[in-house]
This record gives C-alpha cells, structure tokens and sequence, in this order.
C-alpha cells in the first residue's frame, strides 16, 4: 500500500562509480565489497544534496551527490581513519562543517589534530579546500547543520551552522565570508566567530529541513513542545509552544531527530529515549506522533495529536506477530493528507489527518497488506521532510505516496465497511487529479451497485469528490463543506482501539499570527476550529435546502404565473450553472441525455447555488481571511461546484453506457430491454435514490432518460408503481416521444391512458394538444368548460352568478343552449385556452356530441 520510489541508490549511484573512477591501488579497492562496506550515507540537505563518508586503508573521505546534476563530488579527505558521526555543507558549496570522533588511545603528539576530546566539531573551507577550524572538542557527542535561507541571493557571504550537542544545548554560529584571488572562499576573522545560544536543556529536538524550524521538547513540572522557527537574515524566535502529557520519563536519554544518521552510536543508546516525531503541512496542520512503552508483548500504543484540530487520539494495536517489537523501529511518514505511522512486520495505518474524527476514515492494514517490500527486514528507516525515507543499512532514499494500485485493489477485494469507506475516501481526495483513478473508481461503484453497506457509496463517492476538487480552488469553502454522509462511526476497526482527549491550549506569539505561509495556515485552522466548536451544525448539510426546495416547487406547479424573487434568482443562477455544464467534453459524451426544460431540477440546482453563496458571506464576515475573496471568486467557485456535481453523475452514466456497449436505440420505445439496459437502470436508480437522499440536483435529462429506461425494462405494473412511488418522474421530454412513437393498439392506449392520469395538471393541460384520441379531446373540452364558467363567475354579480349557478346545471342544460352560453362567455371572459386555435365552443359542442353518442351505444370508443 506504501509505495516507496527510488530516488538514490548508494550502490548504483557511489559505490559502482568510485569502482570505476578509483581503481585498485594496492589493497585500497581490490574487492568491490570492501567498498561498498565502507561507503555510508551520513546526512541529507535541504536540496535534496546526499553526504556520504567512505574509509580507505588510511583516509577517510566525504562526497557529496547531487541530484539534480547526478554527480558526485569529493569534498574533504582526512588523511588518517576517523569515524564521521555527523556533517553538513552550506548552501553555497563553500564550507563544510564536521563532527568526528577520535580514538584516544591511536592519538600521538606528532598528530595535527590532536585528539583531547571523544568528538572533535570541525569547520573546514572546501573551495578551495582550505583551511580547518576546530569549533568544538567535547566528550559528548555533537551533531551539525548549516541553515538554507529561503533567498534568492547566489553572492551570500555569510553562513549560520547549528551546533547541537546530547549535553542539551544547541548553538548558532555565525560565520562571515570573503572572497580571495577572485574565487578561493574564505572564513573572516576566524577566531571570533560570533554564536547565539538558541536552546538549551532540552530531551528531544527535531529539524525541520525544509521550512528551517527546529522543534523541542522541554521538560519542567510538564513537558513543553517549543517551535523555534529561523529566519533568512539568521534571527530566530520561538512562535509555538505545546503543554503535552506524555507517556514516558523523556529525560532519560536525549534524542535527535532528522540531524543525520550516528552510524557509530551504542545500539544501547539508540534505541532509548523518546520515539516522536513532529509533521507539518503547507496547509496549517501539525501532528505530534509518539510511542508508548511496551507494556504486553502483543499489543502496542501511540499517539497523534492533531495541533490544528484541538486533540488526540490514542490507537492501541493487538499485534498478530510474537515477540515483543522495538517501539524505535516505529517511524511516520508526512503523506500531507495522510500520516502514515508503520511498524514494519506488524502494521501499516494512514491515519487522516484533515477528517480525524471518525475512524473510518483512516486507513489500517495488518499482515500481508502492511508489508512494503522495498525496505529490508532490520533496516533503520528514517523518516525525513518531504514524504522522503532513508534505509540507512541499504543506502537508499525514497520518495513515499499511497500506493494507486493497492489502493484500488483493496477497494474491490474488501469486505470491511471501515476498509472500503477508508480506500474510497483516500482514493478520491488524496489521489483526486488523476484521471484514471476516478474512472476507475465508478467502475467500482457500478459493479458494486447492489451491495448492501452501512453508508450509500454514490453518496459517498459525490461528496468526496466535490470537496477533494473544491479544496483545491480554495481553502476558504473547505471548512464548511460536507464530505461525508457519516455522523457517527459505531462500527469497529479489527485489532485497533481508539481513545480520544483533548490538547491544552497552544500557545501561538503574536508574530507568528501575522506572519504568511504556514503560521497564517496553522492560526486560521486554530481559529476556525473554536468557533466552528462554539456553533452549532457549522458544516453545511445538503438537507438544510429540503424545506426550501418543496416550497418553491409547490409555487412552481401552482397556477398562479407570478413568480417569486426566490425562485426567479435560483433560475438565473440554474443558467449560469448549466452554461458551464454545456461546454464540458461535447466530443465525448454517448449517453443520450436529452437538452430539456426540466424545472424541478432547475430550481433544485439555482437553490443549492443560492445556499452556498449565503453560507460564504456569513463566512466573509467572520473569518478576515475570506474577505480577500470578494463576491466575484465566492460566486465562480460556486458556480464550479455545482457545475461538478452535474458532470460528476454524467461521468457516472458514460461509464455504465461504455462498459454495456449502449447505443441510441435504447430511446425507442417498441422493444423491450435487454439485460445490459436493467443494470444502467437500476445504477440510475441508485443514483437518483442517492441525489435525492441528498438533496443534490441531477443533470438535465436524466429523469427523462431514466423513465424511457423504466418503461422498457420494467412490466407495465411495476413501471406504473415506480412512477406512484416516486422512483421514475413523468417528464415532458419522455411523455410527448411516448405519445408520438407508440400507436394506439389496445396495451398502449391503456399505458397512455394511465400515464395522463398521473401527470400534474399544468402539464397534462399541455400533453393532452399533442394526444390525437377521443379521451384527450373530452380532457380538453372538460377543462375549457371548467376555466371558461369560473371566469364567468368571477364577472358576474352575485344575483346574476345565483342565478347562473341554477341553471348551469350540466345534466339539465340542453346541448344547444349550454353551447349558446359558452359562446357569451367567450365574448365577456378571458379566454383560458386563447392560445390553443382549435378550442372554442363548437370545439366543445362536437366533443360533446360524441361523447352522447358514445354513452348511448351508437358509437364505439
């Protein structure tokens, strides 16, 4: 499931080639495998610049290896076998800072570095290699690392290293440069260079590479975590302070992170001291993850606090292994969306790192589907910035992501709710720029279509989609938007327990508010995350608009024409929509799905438009991070949204439409439905179960579409109780290619006959002008009837309307004279039927004509 992709190879991209470029000198690389059990990797740089120490029969060198050029350049030599415990070199490629321990007993009096001290600090001038100066003898052991200003100067004559030592303190140097000869790099003043004391007893630091902060841990009454954050012009300022309750007695043994790899320390002392490590993301979120002590041999705790989030969690793991493991071999990797926490040879979880609340979104995997073949059984893995991963015994580097095709492996051969609605989630938002991945994934949901589940998966699969692609666009719609139909998660996840407390309250400076990036990040996410705690049903729930959306369809049917401003505003809004929707792949759509006026869609979709719009100004007024927004980006990313909903149920179709080979001819309504057409139906009818759950809009066409799918698969019966029950909707589209390609024969005229019954009246008054039958006309002529007198009686005084009433009495009246009284009316009253030509008076005399000789046997129906 953990892809690892190989970016650095210590046997392909050193070893083969010092073979090549230094061949044997005496005994010196008589055996390739003397050469590659001397070459090891020491530290990785900022840009991505890999440091490696390798030992002759009497020197020891440093290379560096570039990976953009792919070269590897030598960089010092001592002349004499030292142990290289810890190096870095600035940005610059001018200095070159060293930590070596010296063997007291081999030191002599004629030895230029004279070995007073168990480690030795060296800061070394490489270019030209130069001159040497000590900056630290100590007997405790001292690890290095120059800072990497974010500047674009390539002319800085000024380099700051870090010195961190296990005696608990770290320092800062400030080291100031001039050019000699025109090229030759060179340390000024190199007796008095001035430092900065930046911490001090501390148990545990980590460095962060990539954004130069360094992380702390401090232990008084209680344990501290201390954010120390690095500037370009080499100040520094402690933005973020953590009160945490941890496990364990940290004090025992200091422990480094990230500072390179000691392959010379006790394998004692590696494995004491506090297993933590501190994960950041570019959009404002921190994740401290730290292990337990082994209390049973068969289960094992750690813990990610979510900083951002305001809490913890706590996973307890039954192990399915003997054996008590190593809590040191634990390591986590930053996958952004993701944390990955392994336990190689035991588990493997990706624990959600946006969405922590419910479990089931969180990925865990034991056994087999753990196992991630590309590392060695005992190797030490080290989790670096990045996502990157270093097997220290095998020399190589990784660069870490979810694994595409495990993923969807897992999703099509598990039967797990919590493991499909973990890889569906993880699979739409964390790999939701690709493509295939998406297409895939609807394969999965049509297959799948009838198994039965805690959750809807098309609901699923329309939510996490439409928030992972509106994340992208802007960060401002991504608090309030759903992204799942879950509330509560009752169900369990196998050979894990989860506990959840809450975290004391950071402490953020006021620098670090006003500051750009990811403080800005990490103080909105902070921020947002008290008020949203303060209000109640904060995310936007798509039935929230249910109530709205039946009044404004009941105003639609409802003969009055007046519309309401609401209404006229969500069908403005349903334009600009369906303008965008229209414009989307027209060379590659196959599903017929007809350009109509389908209007309970129409205000369904102005309707969420409208919602959203209101949601964001409320969010404009609270939070002076959207305010830069403005009006014109809330409304396209709206627009966006909804637009994607729509494309993603017509993707949806295509896929079913191309996997069953359907063509146009399932639009015709004399044959009956093949096996292929049932299952696009019954996918439609999951979807439509789903939008409606929902209360999501559909693409224009569909329920047409889905009807003409009905009446072809189902018995007349069955199709008559769908449309009862509100599965199939009777559209105009669907009802006037009925009536135009059926004839009249007996079984037609009577699923005619009974389609007309249940149309709503607005609708029915149209379909009825293009029914060419004796019933259509009688409907016509009853309706004319109705409308014309309740006009009439609206003229009328109220004598003359009783006197009317009396004797308008329809099986009173003689024909003659009610035809008489009709064509008065006509002559006072609107007429209701203006438009129709062919309705009048005499229109309704024939028909009533017909209908008496009808009644009276003279005349067959």
């Amino acid at each position: 499931m953990l892809n690892l992709r190989s970016t650095f190879d210590l046997q392909k991209d050193v070893i083969q080639i010092l073979e090549r470029d230094y061949p044997a000198k005496g005994t010196e690389y008589s055996a390739s495998s003397k050469v590659e059990g001397q070459v090891q990797i020491v530290h990785i740089e900022r840009d991505g610049h890999i440091l490696y120490e390798w030992k002759g029969t009497s020197e020891t060198s440093i290379g560096g290896y570039d990976p953009f050029t792919k070269q590897n350049k030598l960089l010092f030599t001592f002349d004499k076998e030292v142990c290289v415990i810890s190096c870095s070199v600035n940005k610059e490629r001018t200095l070159l800072a060293v930590s070596i321990l010296q063997d007291k007993k081999r030191s002599t009096i004629n030895e230029p570095l004279r070995a007073v001290s168990k480690c030795l600090t060296l800061l070394i001038e490489i270019h030209p290699i130069n001159n040497t100066k000590v900056l630290k003898a100590v007997d405790s052991r001292v690890r290095v690392q120059f800072l990497y200003p974010h500047s674009e100067n390539t002319a800085v004559l000024e380099s700051h290293l870090l010195l961190i030592s296990e005696d608990s303190y770290i320092e800062q140097f400030h080291i100031s440069l001039s050019t000699e000869e025109g090229y030759r790099v060179v340390i000024k003043n190199s007796d008095r260079l001035a430092k900065d004391r930046v911490a001090e007893d501390f148990t545990w630091a980590q460095w962060d590479t990539q954004a130069q902060r360094l992380f702390i841990l401090v232990v008084t009454k209680q344990s501290c975590l201390k954010c120390i954050q690095f500037y370009p012009e080499h100040n520094f300022e402690t933005l973020l302070e953590l009160p945490l309750v941890l496990p364990t007695n940290p004090t025992t043994t200091v422990r480094l992170v990230n500072f390179g790899y000691d392959h010379y320390q006790e394998e004692k002392k590696a494995d004491e001291g506090l297993n933590m490590h501190v994960l950041t993301s570019k959009t404002g979120s921190m994740c401290v993850c730290y292990s337990h002590p082994v209390r049973a041999t068969e289960e094992v705790s750690y813990t990610v606090a979510f900083v951002h989030r305001g809490y913890s969690k706590t996973f307890t793991v039954a192990l399915e292994g003997a054996g008590a493991p190593l809590l040191n071999q634990m390591f986590c990797i930053n996958l952004d969306f993701y944390v990955a926490v392994c336990l190689p040879g035991h588990y493997l979880h990706f624990i959600n790192t946006r969405h922590p609340d419910l479990a089931c979104h969180s990925l865990f995997l034991s056994g087999e589907d753990a196992s991630i073949h590309s590392l060695n059984p005992n190797s030490t893995v080290l989790s670096l910035s990045e996502a990157m991963v270093l097997d220290v015994q095998a020399g190589k580097v990784f660069k870490a992501s979810i694994s595409q095709s495990s993923l969807l492996e897992l999703l099509y051969k598990s039967r797990q709710d919590c493991h499909i609605l973990a890889a569906l989630h993880c699979a739409v938002i964390y790999l939701s720029s690709d493509a295939d991945v998406e297409l895939e994934i609807m394969r999965w949901i049509c297959d799948n279509v009838t198994r039965l589940g805690n959750f809807d998966h098309i609901q699923e699969f329309l939510l996490a989609s439409l928030y992972g692609k509106i994340r992208l666009q802007s960060l401002c719609l991504d608090k309030v938007l759903p992204y799942t139909t879950m509330v509560h998660w009752e169900g369990e996840i196998p050979s894990v327990t989860c506990t959840t407390e809450l975290l004391s309250q950071p402490v953020l400076r006021e620098k670090a508010r006003n500051l750009k990036g990811y403080w800005e990040e990490l103080h909105w996410n902070m921020e947002t995350m008290k008020y949203l705690d303060a209000v109640p049903n904060p995310r936007y729930k798509n039935n929230l608009i249910s109530g709205e959306w039946t009044k404004l369809l009941a105003e639609m049917n409802a003969e009055e024409k007046k519309m309401s401003t609401q209404l006229r505003h969500a069908l403005e809004n349903t334009k600009k929509v369906l303008s965008i929707v229209d414009t989307w792949c027209l060379d590659k759509r196959v599903v017929p799905l007809f350009q109509e006026e389908d209007n309970q869609q129409r205000v369904l979709i102005g309707l969420l438009f409208f919602f959203f719009f209101l949601v964001d100004k409320l969010r404009e007024h609270l939070y002076r991070h959207v305010g830069h927004l403005g009006k014109k980006k809330i409304d396209t990313l709206v627009v966006n949204y909804v637009a994607t909903l729509l494309e993603l149920v017509r993707q949806i179709l295509e896929t079913m439409w191309i996997k069953y080979s359907l063509s146009f001819q399932v639009l015709c309504f004399k044959q009956q439905g093949s096996s292929a057409e049932w299952a696009v139906f019954h996918v439609m009818s999951k979807i439509l179960e789903a939008a409606k759950g929902l209360c999501l809009p559909l693409p224009p066409g569909f329920h047409s579409l889905h009807t003409v799918l009905g009446v072809r698969c189902l018995p007349i019966h069955t199709f008559l109780l769908y449309i009862d029950h509100g599965v199939l909707h009777l559209t105009e589209t669907f009802v006037t290619r009925l009536l135009k390609d059926l004839d009249n024969s007996e079984a037609n005229e009577q699923l005619k006959f009974s389609i007309m019954n249940r149309l709503p009246e607005s609708l029915g008054q149209k379909i009825y002008q293009l029914w060419d039958h004796p019933i259509s006309s009688a409907c016509i002529a009853r309706n004319y009837v109705k409308n014309l007198l309740a006009k009439l009686q609206k003229k009328q005084s109220s004598y003359s309307t009783e006197r009317e009433r009396s004797f308008l009495q329809p099986e009173f009246l003689p024909l003659s004279y009610l035809a008489k009284t009709l064509s008065d009316v006509e002559n006072q009253a609107l007429n209701p039927f203006e438009e129709q030509e062919n309705v009048d008076a005499h229109f309704v005399e024939e028909i009533a004509l017909k209908q008496t000789f009808i009644l009276m046997g003279f005349e067959e129906k």
